[in-house]
Formats: structure tokens, sequence, C-alpha cells
């Protein structure tokens, strides 16, 4: 349980919708790359009208800080089905990385932990979906209008303390200030559209989800699980 699975939901009614060509999209999809289960007609870039209407602003507010600068778009919309094929795909890595074989004891156990500050679990209650589940959930970070990402000291899906928003926060030497300032820049322009950041990572934004409405003192959520709709695709 996360500390927002409480809060109830409202569920709005709005549509998935297609992100539209001015928000750049970093591909091929990292995720359907790996051979995540989206279906034939499953677009992971999508996501709830007001959320696209919110990214747009942003953008819009980026542009006027740095018309060098750009939204990028890592990943959006993502089925229950996929949440749970990548939370098992972390783990798996996470253990090579440690060299943990044994499905069990002390070890697999930490690792499990480690992935779950970053992953939601794949929870099919329709009181507690996952935050990128519900369409209102975006993972995206700041690049050149050519579409090349800038360096932001950490990569989007990183397990670790690298991925907390405030982790070069003090830091003396002029590139981790540089990354603090990226990082500071695409919450401040996210915030001004409304958009309330995950606690463990600098990518990761939402609006009217549960986390949503924990970090912003909302009494309900207005997004709960979406579903894909061929025609947004």
């Amino acid at each position: 349980m996360r500390p927002w699975s409480s809060i109830p939901i409202e569920d709005c009614g709005e549509p998935l919708q297609a992100l539209p060509p001015a928000l750049l999209r970093m591909e091929p999809h990292p995720y359907v790359a790996l051979g995540a289960p989206y279906g034939t007609s499953g677009n992971p870039f999508q996501l709830r009208l007001g959320v696209v209407q919110r990214l747009l602003h942003a953008q819009q507010q980026l542009v006027e800080h740095d018309p060098r600068l750009r939204l990028s778009i890592f990943d959006a919309w993502r089925p229950i089905a996929v949440q749970a094929f990548m939370v098992h795909h972390s783990i798996a890595e996470l253990c090579r990385e440690r060299g943990v074989e044994a499905r069990s004891g002390h070890a697999f156990d930490q690792v499990v932990a480690d992935v779950g500050r970053f992953w939601a679990a794949p929870s099919r209650d329709l009181a507690t979906p996952p935050p990128h589940s519900t369409g209102a959930a975006v993972d995206l970070t700041l690049s050149s209008s050519d579409g090349t990402p800038l360096a932001m000291g950490g990569e989007i899906d990183a397990i670790g303390a690298v991925s907390e928003p405030q982790h070069y926060a003090g830091r003396q030497d002029s590139e981790a200030r540089r990354w603090h300032q990226r990082r500071q820049l695409l919450a401040e322009v996210m915030g001004a559209a409304g958009f309330a950041q995950h606690p463990n990572e600098w990518w990761h934004y939402s609006f009217g989800d549960q986390l949503w409405a924990w970090r912003k003192g909302a009494a309900v959520a207005v997004y709960a699980e979406a579903v894909n709709s061929a025609l947004t695709s």
C-alpha cells in the first residue's frame, strides 16, 4: 500500500487521447521493445484528455523560459498487464546486477523492496490502480528542440537514490549543479501546469490520480484505471 492508496476515486469520464505531434516521444518505446504486452491496439503514448492539455501548457511554459527546450515523453499510459511485466523485469534485472540468484532470502527481499520504491504493484483492485494505468501519469525529461535528451544526472527508471528529485541539491561541482537545475526546471514547468511529482522519481508526474490527490491535498482522485480505445491509438 502507498500513502495515497486510501484516497477515493471518482472518475470524471475523460477518454484517453493520443499525444499530439507537438509533444516529442522517446522512440522506440522502451517497454514495447522489451516485448511488454500492450496488445495489438495498445498505444503507450496516450493519456487522459485533461492531462494532455496540461502537458501542452507545461511545454509552453518551458519554451517561454528557453525556446531551445522541449518536453520529451518516455512513457505514458501503461496497462496493468504491462505494469506486471515491467515489475517482474525490473526485479530480474536488479537480481542480475547484484548477483542474487535465489528467489528467496534477505537479498531477494531487498531487491523486491528496492524495486517497490519505484514500481507500483500491478494491482487489479479498482480502488488502487497503478498511477500509469489511469492515464494520468507520465514519465518525461527535457530535450533540445531536435529531440536530443538532456543529461539529468540519472537515467529514467534507475533504481536508487540518484533518482530522487533532490539528489543533487547542494552539490558544489558544476555538473551536479547543472543536473539539479534541469530537474528543478522540469519540476517548475510541470508544477505550474498543475502536476504533482512522485517523491522518489525526478521524471514522474501526474495529474488527477491518487498520488496527485495525496500530494495536493485533494479529497478525491478524478482518474481511475483507464481502458484503451482503438479510436485513440
